[in-house]
């Protein structure tokens, strides 16, 4: 199985869990206190980051994704995922707002999955990681904010 396939996959079960974590007890848990409601969510919300984490692992590390990759297809399985549970769940009824707020996400879709991982700037180097390794480089750093603010001045006289 494609491992793109396999992260879908697991972020569609995710989300479900999700889905009903965040919102199911609006409707199940809604006369409990919010204390017992909070609980019994986080148990399931385990339930979601036990199969989002090697989702978003599988996606990144072997199906090549990068993370806007990632958290936009999220985002649409979310939707994906939400919108049967809100009708046939909570019984909400949708209406044109939400298709129009899916069709932008599709176009968000489209526009992620054609671009390439942004490059670092010379900017990145102003909180002084040097070379993404997560070490701080302090001259490094404060050259680079010397230079920053050098041609903030320049610009503004």
């Amino acid at each position: 199985m494609p491992h793109t396939l396999i992260t879908v996959l697991l972020l569609i079960a995710s989300n479900v869990f999700m889905t009903f974590a965040w919102y199911g007890h609006l409707k199940s848990l809604n006369t409990k206190p919010w204390i017992i409601a909070a609980l019994i969510s986080w148990g399931i919300a385990l339930f979601e980051y036990l199969l989002q984490v090697p989702a978003n692992r599988i996606g990144h590390q072997q199906a090549g994704l990068n993370i806007a990759q990632l958290k936009i297809t999220q985002e649409i399985i979310t939707l994906a995922v939400f919108a049967p549970f809100a009708v046939w769940y909570m019984k909400f009824k949708l209406d044109w707002n939400f298709l129009g707020a899916a069709l932008c996400m599709v176009g968000a879709v489209i526009f992620i999955m054609r671009s390439k991982p942004a490059e670092p700037t010379d900017s990145s180097l102003l909180n002084g990681d040097v070379g993404g390794s997560g070490r701080v480089d302090h001259e490094s750093r404060d050259t680079a904010l010397h230079t920053e603010h050098n041609h903030r001045d320049q610009r503004t006289e």
